[in-house]
């Protein structure tokens, strides 16, 4: 009681200099460290409040959508077996529908990451002699093997080893979609069937693809060819704008659910969201042409996907706002970053560069030691499966490998870049960042 008590009276005082006491003397925070954080707090005020308003706007719209759909608690129940009428699963995929602004919906548990899903996408819709054309750069690491990238000597069962061809158009010297050359290609070529954007940067120093910047490339090419299926890798973008891609025209968008859709509450699972005919193409690549969408049972809950969908956009909210802290402190402590702290941004990701391999395994291993999971764990460099390089990733989650919660990880490979995600909540990317600073600053790297 008197500990309580203690609590309240201090709590009630309510000033700068006893809140920046507690954090020093219960957490052992330096108060250089604080004072830094708070500055920096004050200069992205109007960015913050940027944020908040996208997150009211998303809010809204979720609640008017699972509204329209008359969620109620027997949609959370579970299946098992086939799950014929599975209407659990069946008002899910309706209410994703919805709130992507697409004509139809798959929304499976038994898709083990984003990776299978974009895979799937892209066998449903491809057949031998047909051309795939990524025209925003290289895909992620994870996709090289998928599409077959040694084409020379190509995995078993990648896309070049079902004889099928790829193409890459590079991003403009301004990071956009080169539109032009992408038409003057089509308009040569007479085998491409289906173009991947990508809207993440991935392992790449470049801009995210914002919703309106793939606007116009899409109504240009869906103008000129109308037959070929746009597929958007919308992973780490979802929420962080007001609009998704399959509001401008985008035949299949794809993600998964322990990234920003999942909220973090998601244990596993992806979407996609698109045109019924590209849906019902992606439901024979799901289980088989006989069988298509109508089954797929779930022995656990729902109700982790709707709820998580629910909170999805205040928790992309709060990670974009983490991201926007991170990016003006790393920026004024003279790192480069990308994006900046006022740029605009498309997903969740921020980059950091640092001058070394050691300064950067520093900073992951920091960012694991203030993890509320797995906390007292070290990270190191490994060979992860599907990567080119040896990758440290600091991932203290309590859903395995889900980017929504606060994670950093990296190629260990110049120049050192390491991409930091998610956070549930700001505050623990603030308590974060304080901690990492701290640890870089003990370790010489930077001085405050």
């Amino acid at each position: 009681m008197v500990i309580i008590l203690s609590i309240v009276r201090e709590s009630t005082v309510g000033t700068n200099n006893i809140h920046c006491k507690e954090l020093q003397d219960e957490f052992g925070f330096n108060k250089k460290v604080i004072n830094i954080i708070k500055e920096a707090e004050k200069a992205i005020t109007a960015e913050f409040k940027s944020i908040d308003e996208l997150s009211e706007y998303n809010q809204y719209k979720v609640i008017k959508c699972m509204q329209e759909c008359k969620i109620s608690e027997t949609h959370f129940m579970p299946t098992t077996g086939y799950g014929y009428g599975d209407e659990g699963r069946t008002r899910l995929e309706e209410l994703f529908a919805l709130v992507f602004g697409s004509q139809d919906a798959l929304v499976r548990p038994q898709w083990g990451s984003g990776t299978h899903v974009i895979s799937d996408a892209l066998y449903a819709v491809l057949r031998p002699g047909d051309v795939l054309m990524s025209i925003t750069g290289k895909p992620y690491d994870t996709l090289e093997e998928t599409i077959g990238f040694n084409q020379d000597n190509p995995p078993q069962g990648s896309l070049v080893d079902w004889g099928i061809s790829y193409k890459q158009v590079e991003l403009s010297a301004m990071g956009k979609i080169d539109i032009e050359k992408v038409l003057n290609i089509l308009d040569s070529s007479k085998n491409i069937k289906a173009i991947l954007i990508q809207r993440s940067r991935g392992y790449e120093w470049r801009p995210s693809i914002s919703v309106y910047d793939m606007q116009d490339p899409i109504r240009k090419i869906k103008e000129k060819h109308p037959g070929i299926f746009i597929i958007v890798d919308n992973c780490y973008g979802e929420f962080t704008q007001k609009i998704e891609p399959s509001y401008v025209g985008a035949d299949l968008t794809v993600g998964s659910l322990i990234k920003n859709p999942g909220g973090g509450l998601a244990p596993t699972g992806a979407y996609a969201v698109g045109t019924k005919k590209a849906i019902e193409l992606l439901s024979y690549r799901l289980t088989s042409p006989a069988i298509g969408r109508e089954v797929g049972s779930y022995a656990a809950s729902y109700l982790p996907f709707y709820q998580g969908l629910f909170m999805a956009p205040h928790v992309v909210g709060q990670a974009l706002k983490g991201a926007i802290l991170v990016s003006y402190l790393f920026k004024s402590l003279g790192y480069e970053v990308l994006p900046q702290w006022n740029d605009k941004r498309g997903d969740i990701i921020q980059c950091i560069r640092f001058a070394s391999d050691k300064e950067l395994i520093a900073f992951c291993q920091a960012i694991q030691q203030a993890s509320p999971v797995d906390g007292h764990v070290t990270p190191v460099p490994w060979e992860m499966p599907g990567y080119m390089h040896k990758v440290i990733m600091a991932a203290g989650t309590f859903i395995q490998g889900a980017s929504i919660e606060l994670s950093a990880d990296a190629p260990i490979t110049p120049p050192y870049t390491a991409y930091l995600q998610g956070g549930l909540t700001y505050a623990h990317v603030k308590f974060a960042l304080a901690s990492v600073i701290s640890q870089l600053n003990e370790k010489g790297y930077i001085s405050v």
